[in-house]
């Protein structure tokens, strides 16, 4: 097997790829089957002479490769046929904007492995950049808050050449005692935010203590889904319950917003179920949070300030509960959001590693050998048509 890393082709450009070059030499080290060549690049932040001093051939041309790897979505005009492409295809959930690449890639026989469809047998995800969403999420939080008080001024992630220099900078952060921040989720995205909030060195305490105590440092809490829905009956709640029938919960997070100073999103969120907190919601007088890292960043969805996604070189706006518009984002009457749809972009050679190390021991050995069908499972079009997981996607790919 011939695999080939290719050179992102999107716009605007990504500075990521799947592997290091450290990882490209492991690869050839450990799985002597597979040759593995790079395929020349100005865009990404790994420099071509890296792979070559890591004993790493870099090519033009990457048409005798079987299996050609990216991360985003390779530009129509770019895609070889009767190849094996594995990146982030965006189809899925028919994306509209997608529709033409998912049937270019049928056109050209193309197999397409989605790297979002990589899930064990038990449907959990093997893959993924989640955990540096999180991350840089977190961090570009507290780069909020600095500029809305004007109380210090954090070097932008994506000028950090890596995450030490980046959490080098947090020396920098002052909070008032108190200050309480809500963190939901309980994935890689969570689990990225509280690297950051560990770093600093924030104080973890329970729900309960975060809504009945109050203490004389920085504090932050872990919501889960349990603890920001209810029933709408009164009745028990049971997780299952609620991913199974969302229409039939209702949020419970307004208590926490009540005495959270900041908020920071890392949940997954469903459309059928309650939103987070509502443009009502935040018009109460008793509606406390002045800064929200929307890291999930669903558009007019369940974080009621989150009217757009914001960019890496403007990651701030500014949103007036009252009004419900978009305002400066340091406006005193203002919720401060930082709504960043790319952020491992930010830290592209932290987030390539952690990629490249899910992929050598999560799917590489699957790829050699599927007999489990992890491959197979999120193959979304093989042979010149869609595959049998992925029919739904039947009336999308049509036009339907």
């Amino acid at each position: 097997m011939k695999i080939g890393i290719i050179k992102e082709g999107k716009i605007p450009s990504d500075e990521r790829v799947p592997m290091s070059p450290e990882q490209c030499a492991e690869v050839k080290s450990k799985f002597p089957a597979v040759e593995l060549v790079v395929q020349k690049s100005d865009v990404r932040r790994f420099k071509d002479e890296e792979y070559t001093n890591a004993g790493i051939e870099v090519v033009e041309n990457i048409d005798d490769c079987d299996v050609l790897m990216g991360v985003k979505e390779v530009p129509i005009k770019n895609l070889i046929a009767n190849k094996t492409y594995f990146y982030f295809s965006h189809t899925i959930k028919k994306q509209p904007y997608n529709r033409a690449l998912l049937l270019e890639m049928i056109n050209k026989n193309i197999k397409m492995v989605d790297y979002e469809a990589i899930t064990d047998i038990e449907g959990r995800r093997l893959i993924g950049f989640g955990r540096y969403a999180g991350v840089v999420g977190c961090y570009n939080s507290f780069f909020a808050y600095g500029k809305r008080e004007k109380t210090f001024d954090l070097q932008r992630a994506y000028l950090c050449d890596d995450r030490k220099e980046m959490e080098a900078e947090l020396k920098k952060v002052k909070l008032p005692n108190n200050y309480k921040i809500v963190i939901t989720g309980g994935g890689r995205v969570a689990g990225g935010i509280v690297e950051i909030l560990d770093v600093i060195g924030i104080k973890k305490v329970t729900p309960g203590e975060f809504l009945n105590q109050s203490f004389n440092e920085p504090i932050y809490t872990q919501l889960n889904v349990h603890d920001y829905n209810k029933r709408k009956d009164g009745k028990s709640f049971d997780s299952q319950d609620f991913f199974d029938n969302p229409t039939e919960f209702e949020g419970d997070f307004f208590r926490f917003a009540k005495v959270a100073d900041m908020y920071i999103s890392g949940h997954f969120w469903d459309e059928e179920a309650p939103f987070i907190f509502s443009r009502q919601d935040a018009k109460s007088p008793d509606f406390n949070i002045k800064v929200v890292g929307d890291i999930s960043c669903d558009i007019d969805g369940p974080v009621a300030c989150t009217l757009r996604p914001s960019t890496i070189k403007e990651p701030l706006y500014g949103y007036d509960p009252q009004q419900e518009k978009e305002v400066m984002f340091d406006n005193v009457d203002a919720i401060t959001v930082m709504s960043v749809d790319n952020l491992p972009c930010e830290l592209p050679k932290d987030a390539s590693a952690d990629f490249g190390r899910e992929f050598i021991d999560n799917v590489l050995p699957h790829l050699i050998d599927d007999k489990l069908n992890i491959i197979k499972n999120a193959t979304i079009c093989e042979n010149g048509d869609l595959t049998e997981t992925y029919e739904y996607l039947r009336d999308y790919l049509e036009g339907m």
